[in-house]
């Protein structure tokens, strides 16, 4: 069966008893037992919900693993992967990676006993010397947030397998319509579902999905023990918006494509980060690795005093923190998605005072850049 007709039927015969297309919401905190020492697989809700339970069974078979879960925010599933390692462990951790994640291992686990060294993903040198005699595991962001860089996942997924190193991969970007990380080696796979999973900008949630039965089963009892589940009503949200994923990603791969090309063109626009490029330095193995470029792209303006110029003048475009949804928006990494990391770390990856990020939408790409252009431009 074809990717996009998973997608579609996500969910679908997930009710026998009623027959519903549409899988159920299960309001429920709790379950009646038919007998002493008897359950019907659902007890409590926190343990398990069968909307829940429809929603981590698609998006586990879409992204070819053996068990996943969903979790109450991208963070919390973050969270949850981190605590399946010891104090002391090291991690090996994209560089430009998303500001939550690294304030959460800057500010939080650090506390507990771990080390991260954040490096550059893309290159696998560089990937090779940081492993320690420690590392836990190696998390990766490919394309990078916001800088979109490729690192190479079978390669380092490879690399790690022979050091008995996890590779966690978040393919939050990307989703699994362009690209399986776990089909190229990697052990476990993170989503901020927030984002193209549910694609409407209305939903907060995340996912995690373990290769093996044996890692999902770790991510289970962490997944129950600290109680950061999806609700079921959220959990409805999520399988609804997945049903049209492949259409959504389609356009906004087409749509992003377009508009970085066209930013290229533009006087106001020193540097366009798009891996559909084919000036893009990752695009050969972003080819290799996935069926699609995805709807990010990220811009230096020429001036620092552009940015506050483009943010207020966009009106189709919003100017809006996340990303993923069927609506643009468009926001300044430095000072919002990335205001935790240092601002001498910011400037070394290049997260500058010019750096926009846009998370291209599903509108009529004609129109899109109608709003770039009037935004950009300078009347005086």
């Amino acid at each position: 069966m074809k990717l996009s007709t998973k997608i579609v039927h996500c969910g679908v015969g997930s009710d026998p008893r009623t027959g519903a297309i549409s899988t159920p919401i299960y309001q429920n905190a709790t379950f009646r037992h038919p007998a002493l020492g008897e359950s019907t697989g659902y007890d409590y809700s926190r343990s398990q919900n069968p909307t829940r339970e429809a929603v981590e069974k698609a998006i586990t078979d879409l992204e070819g693993g053996a068990a996943g879960y969903v979790f109450a925010s991208g963070m919390a599933a973050v969270t949850a992967v981190l605590l399946l390692y010891k104090p002391g462990s090291h991690f090996i951790v994209t560089e430009d990676c998303y500001g939550g994640t690294y304030r959460v291992l800057d500010q939080i686990f650090a506390n507990l006993g771990f080390t991260v060294s954040f490096i550059d993903s893309s290159n696998l040198t560089e990937v090779q010397e940081s492993i320690q005699k420690n590392t836990a595991a190696i998390l990766i962001e490919t394309p990078t947030n916001p800088l979109m860089k490729i690192a190479d996942i079978k390669a380092i997924a490879c690399m790690a397998a022979q050091r008995d190193i996890h590779t966690i991969v978040d393919n939050t970007f990307l989703s699994p319509y362009f690209q399986q990380p776990l089909l190229l080696g990697a052990d476990l796979v993170i989503h901020s579902g927030t984002k193209y999973l549910s694609g409407h900008n209305d939903t907060v949630c995340g996912a995690v999905v373990a290769r093996t039965a044996e890692l999902g089963e770790r991510i289970r009892f962490i997944q129950n023990s600290t109680g950061s589940i999806l609700g079921p009503q959220d959990s409805w949200l999520l399988l609804r918006g997945i049903k049209t994923l492949a259409l959504r990603m389609e356009k906004h791969s087409a749509n992003a494509l377009t508009i970085a090309k066209w930013l290229q063109t533009q006087p106001q626009v020193k540097q366009v980060y798009y891996p559909g490029l084919e000036d893009h330095p990752g695009k050969a193995i972003q080819d290799a690795q996935a069926s699609g470029y995805g709807g990010m792209l990220s811009f230096d303006v020429a001036c620092p005093s552009l940015v506050p110029q483009v943010l207020s003048r966009v009106r189709l475009i919003q100017f809006a923190e996340s990303l993923g949804g069927v609506e643009s928006l468009i926001t300044f990494p430095a000072v919002q998605t990335h205001a935790d990391v240092p601002p001498e770390v910011r400037d070394r990856l290049g997260v500058s005072d010019c750096l926009l990020r846009f998370s291209v939408g599903i509108e009529d790409v004609e129109d899109l850049i109608e709003d770039l252009q009037q935004a950009l431009h300078n009347e005086g």
